[in-house]
């Protein structure tokens, strides 16, 4: 279980900070110790890396404090650290026009990785929305979001809820022409 003192939201504001973040590797260990604290070795074997690269990559979370050390234990004279995000969820700054939203390039390279054979629930709908409907869309699918996450249980396999709710660049287009 993760500690109760945590606080609800990291901003990602220095170029270190999204540097770390930006990183597919990085990005996934923080998915392990979204739940529960783990060990290094516990991070290497659930992401698939060596010991060292798990190492390497929770030290540049942890200097960009993202993840940090929430007890340790000594085991055969070794101090053994457990680590856990510094907060329950990270708040990325808006990329900015054209740039590229690194938060959706991860869940697609999730999807991409997953087992074809496992369920998926994957779909898109284009819709009309009015300026308040679309506020109200994207409040109702945080709080469904939000939810679910007080539901999730550290001992089950994990699920990734991804959503985007946004005004295609065409559209943006039609309305500056129009004006």
């Amino acid at each position: 279980m993760l500690p109760e003192d945590l606080p609800e939201t990291i901003h990602v504001t220095t170029d270190e900070q999204l540097r770390a973040v930006s990183n597919l590797t990085r990005h996934r260990i923080m998915a392990v110790l979204r739940f529960e604290p783990a060990t290094i070795t516990q991070i290497a074997e659930r992401v698939g890396l060596a010991k060292g690269s798990s190492s390497y990559h929770v030290r540049l979370l942890e200097r960009a404090g993202l993840v940090k050390v929430v007890r340790t234990r000594k085991v055969r004279g070794v101090t053994e650290r457990y680590y856990a995000m510094a907060a329950r969820t990270i708040a990325l700054p808006d990329p900015g026009e054209g740039a590229p939203d690194v938060l959706m390039r991860h869940a697609v390279a999730d999807l991409e990785a997953s087992s074809a054979q496992s369920e998926r629930h994957v779909g898109m709908a284009h819709l009309r929305l009015t300026d308040e409907q679309f506020a109200e869309l994207g409040a109702r699918l945080q709080a469904l979001a939000d939810e679910y996450r007080k539901l999730s249980d550290p001992t089950l396999p994990d699920t990734s809820l991804v959503f985007a709710l946004f005004h295609p660049a065409s559209r943006a287009r039609e309305e500056g022409d129009a004006k």
